[in-house]
C-alpha cells in the first residue's frame, strides 16, 4: 500500500481556509472582554475600636471594616485601605488621592460643602467621660473652666470648643484621648459613646466612667470626594445589607444590641457662606499662627539651653578616663539617637506616668515640662557628641602646655581648650539648633499648641489645608533663616583672626 502524502501547497491551501473560517466567526460572534472590577483606595484609622482598629493577626478590623467589605460585595468592587491620621482625611478626599473613607465621621453641614456624604450607616453620639470618683462633673454645662481632652477635627473638639473657659487638649486618636484622662491630666474627655464604652469594657479601665447622658444625635457617612463616581456604588452596596439583614448581624456582631432605625438623607439648614480667598484664609489665621511662634521660640530655647549644658556635661564625661562613666555616656548616647524622637515623647509624657502609677504613686507631667525634658535629653545626646569631638580636635599639645604653666585639668579645659572648640562646634550647633527648632512639631501628639498644631487646628476647622500648611512651611523657613544667619555672625565674631583684622584697621585709622 502506498501512503497518501498531501502536498505542501494542499496544507497552505487548508491552513489559510481554517484561518479565514476563524476570523469570519469571531467578526460574526465577538467576545465580549470581562470587565475588571473598580478598587477604590479607602483611608482608614485603625486607632478607632470598635469600629476601625488592628485585629490578633496585625489586619484591620471593627465595625467599619466589616461593613464596607459587606458593601464592596454587594456593589462588586474591590477595597484597598490605606492607614491615615483622622484629621487629614477630608484634605486627602479634597485632593482627591483616596476615593473614599471610613472613620465613623459624623456628617455634619461644614463637612457637607468639601466633600460628599453616604447615607447614614450609624447612629450615634458624644459622651462625658470623668475620674470614677469625680461626682461634680454631671452635665455639659459643669465642664465650664475645665480641662478636657478630644481627639483632633472630630464633633466632640468642635463640641468643647463652645464650652466658657474650657482648657482643650488635642490629640491624635481617641486612644490618647482616654490615657490623659487616666493619667489625670485632665478633668474629662469628649469622646464618641459607643468608643468609650467598647474601651471602658475590653481594657477593665475602672477608673473612669461615662455620663448617662448623650449630648448629642449623630450620623456617621461614609465620605468621598465632591462629585464622586463611587458615591452611588457605595449607597447602593449600603442599601442591599441594609434591606437584606447583613447590617443587623455586624451590628449585632460588634454591639450585642439591635440595631437602630437609619434615615436615607441627613438635612442640615443651608448656610450662605461664601468661599474665602487664600489671603483671607491666612490673615485670619495669622494671630494663632503666631502665638504658635511663641510657644514654639520659647520651647527651643528652653531645650536648647537645658541640651547645652547637659551635652556639654555628658560630651566631657565621653572623655574620662573612668571606664564605667565612659561606658554609661555612650549607652545613653546610643539610646537617645538610635531611637525616634516621638517614641521618647511618648515614653516621657504617657509611658512614665502610667508606669509610676502602676507602682502606687501619684505622678504626672504638664505638656510643657515634658516637651521641654524630651526634646533636652534628645538634644543633649547629639550636642554631647559635638563638644567631644570639638575638644578632641584642639592639638594635645595646648593641653601640655597649659598644664606646664601650671593649670590644673578643669582650668586646661575651662580656659584654654573649651574657648577654642566652642569656636570649631559652632557649625554642628547651628545645624543642632535648627533641626531642634523643626522638631518641636513632634510635640504636637500630646496636644502641646506649637506652630504645627495651631496650623492642624485651624485645618480641622475650615479644611484649608494647603494654604494653612503653605503658611506654616513659610514661617519655619523664616525662623530656621534668620537663626542660620545669627550663627554665621556668631562664627564671624568668634573668629580671632576677624577679630586681629579689626584691631588692625582700627590703629591704621588713628
Amino acid at each position: 500500500m502506498h501512503r497518501l502524502i498531501p502536498s505542501r501547497r494542499l496544507r497552505r491551501s487548508l491552513m489559510f481556509c481554517l484561518s479565514s473560517l476563524l476570523i469570519l466567526c469571531l467578526s460574526v460572534f465577538p467576545t465580549s472582554p470581562t470587565k475588571a472590577k473598580t478598587t477604590l483606595n479607602v483611608a482608614i484609622e485603625p486607632t478607632f475600636p470598635p469600629f476601625e482598629l488592628l485585629g490578633k493577626n496585625g489586619e484591620l478590623d471593627g465595625f467599619d471594616v466589616d461593613l464596607f467589605k459587606a458593601i464592596a460585595k454587594a456593589a462588586d468592587f474591590d477595597l484597598k485601605f490605606q492607614t491615615m491620621q483622622f484629621d487629614g482625611m477630608i484634605p486627602a478626599l479634597q485632593a482627591k488621592t483616596v476615593d473614599a473613607a471610613i472613620a465613623a465621621m459624623t456628617i455634619t453641614a461644614e463637612r457637607q460643602k468639601v466633600v460628599d456624604f453616604s447615607r447614614p450607616y450609624f447612629k450615634s453620639g458624644l459622651a462625658i467621660a470623668i475620674p470614677a470618683n469625680n461626682k461634680n462633673i454631671t452635665s455639659l454645662a459643669s465642664l465650664e473652666n475645665k480641662s478636657i481632652a478630644v481627639q483632633i477635627g472630630t464633633t466632640g473638639a468642635a463640641e468643647a470648643a463652645k464650652i466658657p473657659g474650657a482648657k482643650i487638649r488635642t490629640f491624635d486618636a481617641a486612644p490618647l484621648v482616654l490615657q490623659e484622662l487616666l493619667n489625670g491630666n485632665v478633668d474629662a474627655a469628649l469622646n464618641d459613646a459607643a468608643v468609650t464604652l467598647y474601651a471602658i469594657k475590653q481594657n477593665n479601665l475602672d477608673k473612669i466612667k461615662i455620663i448617662d447622658q448623650l449630648l448629642t444625635e449623630e450620623y456617621y457617612g461614609i465620605p468621598t470626594p465632591k462629585n464622586s463616581p463611587s458615591l452611588d456604588a457605595i449607597n447602593k452596596g449600603l442599601t442591599v445589607i441594609l434591606s437584606d439583614g447583613t447590617y443587623d448581624r455586624l451590628y449585632q456582631k460588634w454591639f450585642n444590641a439591635k440595631a437602630p432605625q437609619l434615615p436615607e438623607t441627613v438635612n442640615f439648614a443651608k448656610s450662605n457662606s461664601s468661599v474665602n480667598s487664600t489671603s483671607s484664609i491666612i490673615f485670619k489665621a495669622m494671630p494663632n499662627l503666631l502665638q504658635g511662634v511663641l510657644v514654639t521660640l520659647y520651647l527651643t530655647a528652653f531645650s536648647v539651653i537645658l541640651g547645652m549644658i547637659g551635652g556639654s556635661l555628658i560630651g566631657i564625661a565621653r572623655l574620662s578616663r573612668i571606664p564605667l562613666l565612659r561606658w554609661a555616656t555612650r549607652a545613653y548616647i546610643d539610646f537617645f539617637r538610635g531611637t525616634p524622637l516621638l517614641v521618647q515623647i511618648f515614653m516621657i509624657y504617657f509611658g512614665l506616668p502610667a508606669l509610676m502609677q502602676g507602682f502606687g504613686i501619684n505622678f504626672n507631667l504638664g505638656r510643657l515640662a515634658a516637651s521641654v525634658i524630651a526634646l533636652s535629653l534628645n538634644s543633649a545626646a547629639y550636642i554631647a557628641e559635638i563638644v567631644r569631638a570639638g575638644i578632641q580636635s584642639i592639638e594635645t599639645g595646648q593641653a601640655e602646655a597649659a598644664q606646664s604653666l601650671g593649670l590644673g585639668t578643669v582650668e586646661t579645659m575651662r580656659y584654654v581648650i573649651f574657648p577654642q572648640a566652642l569656636r570649631r562646634m559652632l557649625p554642628p550647633l547651628g545645624n543642632e539648633f535648627i533641626t531642634l527648632l523643626k522638631d518641636t512639631s513632634l510635640v504636637a501628639v500630646i496636644g502641646f499648641e506649637e506652630l504645627f498644631q495651631q496650623g492642624r487646628l485651624i485645618v480641622a476647622n475650615n479644611y484649608r489645608a494647603f494654604e494653612i500648611y503653605a503658611a506654616v512651611a513659610l514661617i519655619y523657613l523664616v525662623l530656621t533663616v534668620l537663626s542660620s544667619r545669627i550663627f554665621s555672625w556668631l562664627e564671624r565674631w568668634m573668629n580671632p583672626v576677624n577679630k586681629s583684622r579689626e584691631a588692625d584697621l582700627e590703629i591704621d585709622s588713628k
